[in-house]
C-alpha cells in the first residue's frame, strides 16, 4: 500500500508508548509522512484494547514495554500480551502492526502468533532511526512481514509455502490459479508470499523486481530447481 493510497483510505493510526515525549515525537513523524491520517494515542494496555475496539485503527504502532494500567510499572510482557490478543481476535478485519522497540528478541515469545497472522503487515522498527521507522511503517501498510532481524524466521518453509513456490515458478501459475489449486483465498496466497519472502530475506527495493528476487533466492536455497 503506497502512501497516497493510505491517505485516500483515511489511514487510522493508534500509537502506543508510555513516554509522552516519545509518543508525541512518533505522532509528529507519522503526521508529516501521512498528513491525512487520523491518529490517536494510548499509554496503557487497558486503553489500547478499548481504543482498538472503538476507534478500529488499521495501523497499530506499539512499544512493547508499557504499563497494564495507570500507576503500574511498564513491562515487556504487557506489550506481548497485547500482540497475542489483537492477533488472535477474529473481529479485527485489518490491522497492520509496527512494533517500535529496543527489545526485539522478546518477540520470539509470540513467534507462533506472528507466523499465523494474516490480517495485515507485521514489522519491527528501530527506535533510534527515523528512516527505519518510516520504511517499516510503509512495509507494514503494504502487508509485508519483516521479522528476520528479530530472529523469528528460520530458513525453512511450511509445506503450503513450498507448494506456492512450485506452482508459481515451475508451473508458471498466477496467484488466482494457485488459490484455486490450494482451495484458499487470494488473500491467503498473498500472505503466503509475504511469509515466504520474510523467510528468504527478500524485501522491497526500488530498483529491483521482487518476484525475480524471490525466484533467485528460492533457487539459491534449493527450494526450486
Amino acid at each position: 500500500m503506497s502512501q497516497n493510497l493510505s491517505e485516500d483510505l483515511k489511514l487510522k493510526v493508534l500509537v502506543v508508548d508510555d513516554h509522552e515525549t516519545i509518543l508525541a515525537g512518533t505522532v509528529e513523524v507519522i503526521k508529516k509522512q501521512y498528513p491525512n491520517a487520523e491518529i490517536i494515542t494510548a499509554q496503557t494496555a487497558q486503553d489500547v484494547l478499548n481504543l482498538i475496539n472503538n476507534f478500529q485503527p488499521n495501523l497499530l504502532v506499539l512499544d512493547l514495554a508499557i504499563p497494564e494500567y495507570p500507576g503500574v510499572n511498564p513491562v515487556i510482557e504487557t506489550g506481548l500480551q497485547i500482540l497475542r490478543t489483537v492477533m488472535q481476535k477474529d473481529y479485527y478485519p485489518e490491522l497492520h502492526i509496527v512494533v517500535l522497540t529496543s527489545h526485539r528478541k522478546s518477540l520470539v515469545q509470540v513467534r507462533d502468533e506472528i507466523e499465523k497472522y494474516e490480517k495485515g503487515g507485521f514489522t519491527v522498527a528501530d527506535k533510534t532511526s527515523l528512516a527505519d521507522f518510516l520504511k517499516k511503517v510503509d512495509w507494514a501498510l503494504q502487508g509485508i512481514s519483516h521479522t528476520k532481524d528479530v530472529g523469528i524466521s528460520k530458513l525453512e518453509l511450511k509445506p503450503e509455502w513450498f507448494q506456492v513456490l512450485q506452482l508459481a515458478f515451475i508451473e508458471d501459475l498466477k496467484d488466482t490459479e494457485i488459490a484455486k489449486r490450494q482451495y484458499i483465498s487470494l488473500r491467503s496466497i498473498k500472505n503466503y508470499w509475504n511469509k515466504i519472502r520474510d523467510v528468504l530475506g527478500v524485501y522491497p527495493e526500488d530498483d529491483k523486481d521482487i518476484k525475480i528476487q524471490t525466484y533467485k533466492k528460492a533457487k539459491e536455497e534449493g527450494f526450486i530447481e
